[in-house]
């Protein structure tokens, strides 16, 4: 192969994997070294390979680190076997055995440079080979290969990386044992089935929006976590469809979910003119019903945040009218006062509504309605009046006990 056909190889290679051609001719130098190494090596000495992209030559160097005789173990007496420690150039007070195809005494270094000192590393060429056996062909091979794939994981795992916390679209690759094999483009990622829609149906090439949760490195590649069920799919599906929340305009100040069930959320207009419940909602409906769907019918509550915590609080209770709130700081605990009528709306099926609005607005709240306020200060009343009466006979009675004595 000529050097026209070889960097084309290596810019076909690096187009289709999406690597880079600096880490290419780094993989093909250490190809290279590896397969010098098996044919021409020495024990322990460190080949490098320099690969010149204009000319298509390779040049060999052997790299020395320089040592002086206080780095070195005492030299084995006759009979003593040697024990090779893979790890022993490691830690400040571990010293070395001289090999004399890795160390260069400090004495030989400043021969080669003037200025050299210990552990500086010297290069020296070596011979240029071009006929390697099947062997050292075989293990240059297998470092080119597995050299493009490290690269080719890295390179997914810093986009994917960088898409934590977004949107995609994925189609369903497979189904195992409850979790979900999605294929996201360059990668497969996992919707474990804690992360999904509880009901949720799917089946092999459906095509669905999931949030990229975490993206975790291993030694297998990049681990991509989905999710479906987690609270902030839905507000990033909002800014998706709703031009005013990408700009800014509109902002989801808070959001408090039930998968499957239902979702509220609290946002605000950053700019003046702007209606944020409507701008969620869309002409008809339009835009709120597509995340509807989106999300297999999902009920979605959209409410307007106020600093006031009484209003807020009060929205956060829709669709139910509320009356009056009132409020303990110390304790942040609301108490919504509702129609007799609205009661029920406001606790909603099994507490869903007073318990998602309390997860958006951050305080404990408690429903009554009027008429069971009504009625508890009534008993409040006569458990007074009571206290009262009982309170004047027991006087009644020290009094006559007095005049008796």
């Amino acid at each position: 192969m000529d050097q026209k056909q070889f960097l084309s190889a290596m810019n076909q290679i690096a187009e289709e994997k999406g690597i880079s051609q600096e880490q290419i001719i780094e993989t093909i130098e250490m190809a290279i070294a590896a397969a010098y190494k098996k044919d021409y090596g020495k024990k322990g000495q460190n080949i490098k390979v320099k690969f010149d992209q204009k000319t298509g030559e390779t040049h060999v160097f052997q790299i020395f680190t320089v040592v002086e005789e206080s780095m070195l173990k005492p030299e084995p007496e006759e009979g003593e076997e040697i024990i090779e420690e893979e790890d022993e150039e490691q830690g400040e007070d571990k010293k070395i055995r001289f090999n004399p195809h890795k160390h260069l005494m400090l004495d030989q270094a400043k021969k080669i440079k003037k200025d050299a000192k210990a552990e500086d590393e010297i290069e020296t060429k070596l011979e240029t080979h071009t006929d390697y056996g099947r062997i050292a062909a075989q293990t240059a091979k297998q470092v080119i290969i597995q050299r493009l794939r490290e690269a080719e994981r890295e390179i997914i795992f810093d986009e994917y990386k960088d898409k934590e916390g977004e949107v995609i679209s994925a189609i369903v690759q497979r189904i195992e044992t409850g979790n979900i094999f999605l294929d996201i483009g360059k990668a497969t990622g996992i919707l474990f089935s804690e992360e999904q829609i509880p009901g949720e149906k799917f089946f092999i090439g459906q095509r669905l929006r999931v949030y990229i949760l975490k993206v975790e490195k291993t030694a297998k590649g990049a681990n991509i976590v989905l999710s479906r069920a987690y609270p902030k799919l839905v507000s990033k599906l909002f800014s998706i469809e709703v031009p005013e929340v990408s700009t800014g305009a509109v902002v989801i100040k808070s959001i408090a979910r039930e998968a499957g069930s239902r979702t509220k959320i609290a946002v605000t207009a950053e700019e003046d003119g702007i209606d944020p419940v409507g701008s969620m909602v869309g002409q008809k409906g339009s835009r709120v019903q597509t995340v509807i769907n989106e999300l297999g019918g999902e009920k979605i509550d959209i409410i307007e945040w106020n600093e006031n915590i009484n209003k807020y609080v009060a929205n956060a209770l829709s669709p139910s009218k509320v009356l009056d709130v009132e409020m303990q700081e110390k304790t942040r605990t609301a108490l919504a006062i509702v129609p007799e009528d609205q009661l029920s709306l406001a606790i909603g099926q099994r507490g869903q509504n007073v318990r998602l609005a309390a997860k958006l607005t951050g305080w404990k709240i408690d429903v009554k309605s009027d008429k069971m306020l009504e009625q508890e200060k009534k008993e409040k009343e006569v458990v007074e009046v009571v206290k009262e009466k009982s309170g004047d006979e027991k006087t009644e009675k020290k009094e006559v006990k007095k005049k008796e004595k």
